[in-house]
């Protein structure tokens, strides 16, 4: 299925809206009335649309239509489910945000209003977050008398530590837009209004890079930075030889050499 036909299926369920800029595919969670609330619907068609990215696509942007970014599970979806619906409903979370981590490009999520519960789930699996002044974060499970069930007790503590989570849940304090920055949810805090058009400039950029590059960057760093050091250092060698192997490389390399591109300098 081509980029044309998922954007007019998600169209018609009106529950993500998906443009193409460029090498750029922008996925908008577009339940603005809910705060983007994600229900099965939502989080199916996002697993969808992931894992039909057609060959021109170099780089995604996840956005909230509206003021949010997304208030989280939709709690209507828990009401029938017993132990068993419960850990398939969660299980499927998890492959779906599993599609958007281990993307072959890059995703990065445009952070505003709410990003609660399993929003902040689903802006942990993006590889890059950018926040405007107006996000803020929040665990309201604990006090829902239920868990997070979207990944977040994997990948969160892994931006934020342990302890730092831990409080969320316990408390249920809400970090700033500030707070985040300087804690590690986002990497970027944009101008009110901002956070969109930085990520498409962040993408542009992105999507222009080797794509064996951005490979090895989304899926052999995690692995490597996790594995043991001298497991480490192995993969990484391996992953090197392999990048600086490419036709593509061996161009870019060239090119730097012969004053076809620009050093890196501070901005």
């Amino acid at each position: 299925m081509g980029n044309a036909v998922l954007a007019a299926a998600a169209a018609s369920s009106g529950l993500l809206k998906i443009e193409t800029v460029g090498a750029v595919l922008t996925v908008g969670l577009n339940r603005p009335a809910k705060r983007n609330a994600l229900n099965d619907g939502i989080i199916l068609a996002i697993g969808e649309c992931f894992s039909n990215l057609s060959d021109d696509i170099g780089a995604v942007v996840i956005h909230g239509i509206g003021d949010h970014f997304s208030s989280g599970l939709d709690l209507s979806e828990l009401t029938d489910h017993d132990a068993t619906g419960g850990l398939i409903h969660s299980q499927m979370w998890h492959r779906v945000f599993d599609r958007i981590q281990y993307s072959r490009v890059p995703v990065i999520a445009v952070l505003k209003g709410a990003v609660i519960g399993g929003g902040l789930e689903l802006a942990c699996a993006a590889h890059i977050r950018v926040a405007e002044p107006s996000a803020y974060f929040a665990l309201p499970e604990g006090q829902r008398g239920i868990f997070v069930g979207g990944g977040g007790s994997v990948r969160l503590p892994r931006l934020i530590g342990v302890s730092r989570m831990t409080d969320m849940m316990l408390t249920g304090r809400v970090y700033s837009a500030n707070e985040g920055a300087s804690y590690g949810f986002t990497q970027y805090l944009t101008e009110e209004g901002g956070a969109l058009a930085k990520a498409m400039e962040l993408a542009e950029r992105i999507s222009k890079n080797a794509p064996l590059t951005n490979f090895a960057v989304l899926q052999a760093l995690p692995m490597i930075a996790e594995a043991n050091p001298q497991t480490g250092l192995l993969m990484e060698s391996l992953m090197a030889t392999v990048a600086q192997s490419d036709k593509e490389a061996k161009a870019r390399i060239r090119a730097f050499l012969d004053r076809k591109t620009a050093k890196v300098k501070p901005v």
